[in-house]
């Protein structure tokens, strides 16, 4: 069995949309970085997205007994485009009925210059199938964004992505999902440390 172990990476404080704009996180919560590092087992591989709010995560936890893969731009968060640094009263201003359905009707929608939840799972999931096949049968930490673990947690439920809209996925918090021969299954979601 293959356990992968998502992490929300640290809290960025930006309240306008980020998505590929590389901002950083707020790692000074040593405590909570500490139990979330001892709540992650010792002996595993670890990656990251190649962004730095996620990248540092990692750093935080990296350890002698965890291999470390190199950052994969694959992990990146959603590509919001141009609705990349805008706040949502003002992307909802600017875009009403786009908006209102990249939201209520996820799926083949995407923002101006962006990619649509479909096309962002697709780059997620082959990613999670590449790595997957390169460690076999380990546990896996991954530091990514909330709609990268959104896109595994809709692929492991056998949900729409509006279902796996719903799920909370809070910062520096722990989803695990598990790959058997039998299929994905969820273990936890949004497990707070």
């Amino acid at each position: 069995m293959t356990i992968w172990h998502w992490v929300r990476h640290g809290p960025t404080h930006e309240k306008n949309f980020v998505g590929w704009r590389d901002v950083p996180a707020d790692l000074s919560d040593v405590a909570q970085l500490g139990r979330l590092n001892a709540h992650l087992p010792q002996r595993a591989v670890m990656v990251s997205s190649d962004l730095i709010r996620a990248s540092a995560t990692a750093d935080t936890l990296a350890s002698a007994s965890r291999l470390r893969l190199p950052h994969d731009r694959d992990l990146r968060e959603l590509d919001f485009g141009l609705w990349d640094g805008m706040h949502a009263r003002d992307v909802s201003q600017s875009h009403p009925e786009l908006s209102r359905a990249y939201w209520t009707t996820p799926g083949d929608i995407a923002a101006p210059e962006g990619e649509s939840w479909n096309d962002a799972a697709r780059r997620i999931n082959a990613a999670v199938d590449r790595i997957t096949q390169a460690h076999p049968n380990t546990d896996i930490i991954a530091v990514a964004h909330f709609g990268v673990i959104l896109t595994q947690v809709q692929r492991a439920l056998g949900v729409d992505a509006h279902a796996a809209m719903a799920h909370k996925i809070d910062n520096l918090s722990v989803t695990d999902i598990h790959i058997t021969p039998q299929g994905w299954d969820i273990g936890t979601i949004n497990h707070q440390v």
